[in-house]
């Protein structure tokens, strides 16, 4: 037992290292204040063009003798290392519980929380590169958590036997070829107030979609999915080894998979699955998050899947996809990150979704759709208002 955690205590150790360095890298930067040639590569390049801060001009201008922060930039916000430690944590823990929004709330802490979008904002009018920059930065940096997330839920989840493995490879090989091409058509290209409409509007209208399949009338027409659910839900409150009940792969081609899960049968075509592979992934690849929200209502509603090996099978189909993102986004892009946050945040991801598929048993199937539900209402009327209003209609403001 002890050796089957080896590998995750190791892994945890190397994260809080890494978020160490990460502080004392910061701290001495961020102390530091002098020429805005400290910075180099792509971003000193578009900041060469940014005004400087004179008299009354504060915004939308750079003060080289201002403390840096995010990215290194004089003046810009400087996270908390506490708050993004603690937020990470509850991105981990939602992603891995319901297979979704991690790269939604991670979007929210990095856009709101640590006040990212208003900085980018700023620059709108007197640098849109940078503007575009920062923003490119914020969708890379969500894409940063969740894949870590899946990475540790798909793990736990394969442990306990609750991953569709045929599934997640047939859509993840759709998911390579969006994540492919959407960095290369808008990095770059995309401002801050279009990001966030946008971002918004898609989360907003897969709440209404989810909220419909909670109903009796949709899941009266998901029997399989009900019975395995509920047969899974007994096993959990009598105690017993719900392994037993896990997915077991039947028969797998490419044109028919057939597996069962709490001892009902369920089917799918890997061709149709990779189809909605790619077209999910172009999507999340283009918000700058995981897709989870959109993964889990195409298991849950077209396939017609129960939440329980849902999540998992999520957390495999967007590692896929956020893997081949980031390294388009960095590598081929150019975009850069701000590592000493995403260390520390690293670390908050880890915790979150190790406990996430351990307390996610607990939760009765249709709870688990009905939080999804209203964290996508209040999110979606957030950015949206947020994106084409430039304001938000819900707080914080």
């Amino acid at each position: 037992m002890r050796s089957r955690f080896k590998p995750i205590v190791f892994a945890f150790l190397v994260l809080c290292l890494l978020g160490w360095i990460g502080m004392i890298h910061s701290s001495m930067a961020q102390d530091q204040v002098g020429p805005i040639s400290g910075i180099s590569g792509k971003l000193a390049e578009i900041i060469s063009s940014t005004p400087r801060c004179a008299g009354e001009v504060t915004k939308g201008c750079i003060n080289p003798e201002a403390p840096r922060g995010y990215l290194g930039i004089p003046g810009a916000p400087k996270p908390s290392y506490l708050i993004g430690l603690l937020w990470a944590i509850w991105v981990g823990w939602i992603f891995s519980t319901v297979g979704a929004f991690g790269g939604i709330m991670a979007g929210v802490g990095h856009i709101t929380i640590f006040g990212l979008a208003n900085y980018a904002r700023s620059f709108k009018a007197t640098n849109p590169p940078l503007n575009k920059f920062l923003t490119d930065s914020i969708r890379v940096s969500n894409q940063f958590l969740v894949g870590l997330s899946a990475l540790v839920s798909t793990i736990n989840y394969a442990k306990m036997k609750r991953l569709i493995a045929p599934l997640g490879i047939a859509m993840g090989v759709g998911s390579v070829v969006g994540s492919t091409l959407v960095p290369i058509l808008t990095a770059g290209k995309i401002s801050l107030k279009a990001y966030l409409g946008y971002f918004g509007l898609a989360v907003f209208l897969v709440a209404g979609f989810m909220f419909y399949s909670t109903t009796e009338r949709a899941r009266a027409k998901r029997k399989a999915a009900s019975e395995a659910a509920k047969r899974f839900e007994e096993a959990v409150k009598q105690k017993g080894d719900t392994s037993a009940l896990g997915v077991r792969i039947q028969c797998f081609t490419p044109a028919t998979c057939e597996f069962t899960f709490s001892g009902v049968e369920f089917k799918f075509n890997p061709f149709m699955a990779a189809l909605g592979g790619f077209f999910i992934a172009a999507m999340a690849s283009f918000l700058g998050i995981g897709g989870g929200f959109l993964l889990v209502p195409f298991m849950t509603d077209i396939l017609k899947l129960p939440m329980f090996i849902v999540a998992g099978t999520s957390a495999l189909i967007v590692l896929i996809g956020m893997v081949v993102s980031i390294f388009n986004y960095m590598v081929i892009k150019g975009v850069m990150v701000w590592w000493p946050l995403i260390a520390v945040e690293l670390i908050g991801i880890f915790v979150g979704s190790m406990i996430g598929p351990r307390t996610q048993k607990y939760i009765p199937d249709v709870w688990l759709k009905r939080l999804f539900v209203l964290l996508a209402i209040y999110v979606g009327i957030r950015y949206t208002s947020k994106g084409f209003l430039g304001y938000s209609i819900v707080p914080p403001y």
